[in-house]
């Protein structure tokens, strides 16, 4: 299936596609009054209001969340090729098919934290990179890290991780979908469905503002790729693309080796924070420059081996991330999102250790500006070549 058709950012008056779904499961909670979700405190991109219409600010943003009730989300919504099973705090959503494909979604904070398409070789491939570390606090559950994970805000305020588990559909035979929802802001939901297919793993959000007044939304979809090293990784089909250089992004889900903090806290840039993709804007509003100048991308096939960290403007709507140690090969497509963000932690740490990765995603360096009754959509897929 074509799953990477660009499409223009949704009219204002436009109404989301209805999703098919049993009225027993529409807006499920995480016990039979409330299934709430929750945890999620990263940041995103956000900024500099358009200057055609300066939205209101958004009213006060969602309480926060409590922790899923496993057994009742087992037991209203297992089957489809779904498992649930409690992971310290959080609940895991097992979906496989039955080519040997595989993903697992946590909730409340709809990090997804591994993808396992079937391979070539007949076997399936983790495909994501995660770390798992304590937390600072003895009592809390342990820090999960890397996946992909979905980065939104809407006016002032960023999403809270407060996902809930609203439906499941399909079957092991064909495809799964897993859709949950937020309130971002009164007045503001989101809509995410992780779907597994046989070929690809599809992450499609949806943001409508059914408020009174107009709210600027951004978001980006962070997508940390497991590699042997990134000196055997490379990005192939951005030639030709703008980037724009910048520090790496700090969010609660983001892997960046502690020397990034330590080189670049010295310097006291206001754009090393743990704010998301506002370090986008607050570079091009005049923040220190980043430590590689902007410009063109000359390479079809950009070896990652170097520390590197752009955002590529006018990208094409698909590239591909290729790892000759691990003879495996990622297609990334976007759908409503402008720009690519693109992160190398570089050569010099262990093969197949804990920074063997690279970090990509489709993202915003503008907001869009929602009218009362508009909605926007975008997504990401990963693509496997590799069957």
């Amino acid at each position: 299936m074509a799953f990477c058709t660009p499409t223009a950012t949704t009219a204002p008056h436009a109404t989301p596609t209805p999703l098919t779904s049993s009225p027993r499961k529409q807006l499920a909670t995480h016990n039979p009054s409330r299934l709430a979700a929750g945890g999620q405190r990263a940041r995103l991109a956000a900024g500099a209001s358009l200057e055609t219409r300066a939205p209101a600010p958004a009213p006060s943003p969602p309480a926060a969340p409590s922790p899923p009730n496993v057994k009742y989300l087992a037991a209203e919504f297992a089957g489809h090729g779904v498992s649930f099973e409690a992971v310290g705090g959080s609940c895991a959503v097992k979906m496989e098919l039955r080519n040997g494909s595989a993903a697992h979604l946590l909730l409340p904070s709809g990090l997804v934290t591994s993808y396992k398409p079937a391979m070539w070789h007949g076997a399936s491939t983790e495909i994501l990179h995660t770390t798992v570390s304590q937390s600072r606090s003895p009592a809390a559950a342990a820090v999960i890290r890397g996946g992909v994970s979905l980065d939104l805000r809407c006016s002032s305020f960023a999403a809270g991780g407060n996902w809930s588990l609203r439906d499941v559909r399909g079957s092991p035979t064909g495809s799964i979908e897993i859709e949950i929802t937020e309130e971002i802001a009164a007045g503001v939901e989101a809509r995410c469905v992780v779907a597994l297919h046989p070929e690809a793993l599809a992450t499609e959000i949806t943001a409508r503002n059914a408020g009174a007044t107009a709210v600027e939304v951004s978001a980006t979809v962070s997508t940390h790729l497991r590699v042997s090293t990134p000196d055997a990784t490379y990005a192939v089909g951005l030639q030709g693309s703008d980037y724009r250089a910048m520090d790496p992004v700090l969010s609660e889900f983001a892997i960046v080796p502690p020397e990034f903090m330590a080189s670049r806290s010295s310097t006291s840039s206001p754009r090393w924070a743990s704010n998301g993709f506002d370090v986008v804007l607050s570079a091009a509003a005049g923040a220190a420059p980043a430590q590689e100048p902007d410009g063109e991308e000359d390479d079809d096939y950009k070896r990652l081996t170097a520390e590197l960290c752009r955002i590529y403007s006018h990208a094409p709507r698909q590239f591909t991330i290729i790892d000759r140690g691990r003879r495996n090969s990622v297609c990334v497509q976007r759908r409503g999102f402008e720009e690519v963000y693109i992160f190398s932690p570089g050569a010099k740490y262990q093969w197949y250790g804990k920074y063997a990765y690279v970090c990509v995603g489709p993202t915003m360096l503008k907001p869009i500006v929602l009218e009362p009754g508009a909605t926007w959509s975008g997504a990401q897929y990963l693509r496997n070549p590799n069957l």
